[in-house]
């Protein structure tokens, strides 16, 4: 779990940063599009600031790797990764947006949100376990 927390801290945020102090930049390389007016470079910041949140969460959560801190940010992160795929698929199929590093986002996300899925399958699993075993063993105490 701490790798996918890095690994997510340090790209998220750097797209976070990016988006917040060059938005104009950012947009311009990611989906080979302008931000053409004041609201859009508004929209551009805030989901940058938005994004850098997301870098710290998972930076600070990779200290509770096992614990339930952790695996509510991996929880969290796996909506984002999926939604944000699900956006950068419909920018490519209904908005025309092309661009060579759209479907390296996409693929990215995806592949982080089935990493989290995963993560996340086995934590429940993991405490699911524990709980049977915590559950017999006061049961062949009693």
């Amino acid at each position: 779990m701490r790798l996918l927390l890095s690994i997510t801290a340090i790209f998220e945020g750097i797209v976070g940063i990016g988006l917040f102090v060059t938005p104009v930049l950012v947009v311009s390389i990611l989906l080979s599009s302008q931000l053409e007016n004041s609201a859009g470079l508004f929209a551009a910041r805030l989901c940058g600031a938005a994004i850098i949140t997301l870098a710290i969460c998972c930076w600070k959560a990779r200290a509770f790797e096992s614990g339930d801190a952790a695996v509510a940010i991996v929880t969290a992160m796996l909506f984002y990764n999926l939604a944000a795929a699900v956006v950068l698929i419909y920018g490519v199929l209904r908005l025309g947006l092309e661009s060579a590093f759209i479907w390296l986002a996409i693929v990215a996300h995806a592949a982080l949100g089935i990493w989290c899925a995963t993560l996340v399958w086995f934590s429940v699993r993991n405490e699911r376990r524990s709980q049977a075993r915590r559950q017999t063993a006061v049961k062949r105490g009693a």
